[in-house]
């Protein structure tokens, strides 16, 4: 039996992820998630496209899922969420969408590079769209868990 995740690295475009930390962006859009993404999640950001490093982290709130219809229906019923109209683009089609509320984000005062990463992990490659971690995950207890404690985030293991 597998352990349960302890974090869940997302990839997130650097546009969006700076607004998350911004505190704009109130809901992740994704066509995908799973069962171990659940409210209170913890969600460690890595910026993707020309920035390419670990940049932050947030809480998982509540998550609608549902048709793309109806979830975009229902984010566009909430006011604030922050979510843009170009959205929609992404999530259409989707048989099924998610959107997760962001909650206690938290911008890292250092980034993690990739090329940091690879110096410590050859080869590491971040995840297209999220990648559960869990205790004893090389990346989670080589760069993560030292990140967290050193930034006094680190929590102790349920």
């Amino acid at each position: 039996m597998q352990a349960e995740p302890v974090a869940v690295l997302v990839s997130i475009r650097p546009y969006y992820a700076y607004k998350i930390f911004r505190g704009i962006k109130k809901y992740e859009l994704r066509r995908r998630t799973g069962p171990g993404i659940t409210p209170g999640t913890l969600m460690v950001v890595y910026a993707s496209g020309k920035v390419r490093a670990i940049i932050g982290e947030f809480r998982v709130g509540d998550i609608i899922e549902g048709r793309a219809e109806d979830v975009w229906r229902e984010l566009m019923r909430r006011p604030g969420t922050g979510v843009e109209e170009s959205a929609w683009n992404y999530i259409r089609g989707a048989k099924k969408a998610y959107a997760i509320r962001v909650v206690e984000p938290k911008l890292y005062p250092v980034q993690v590079k990739l090329d940091d990463i690879r110096a410590i992990l050859p080869g590491w490659m971040p995840p297209l769209s999220y990648r559960l971690l869990r205790v004893g995950d090389p990346f989670y207890e080589l760069i993560i868990r030292p990140l967290r404690k050193k930034l006094g985030l680190e929590e102790e293991y349920v």
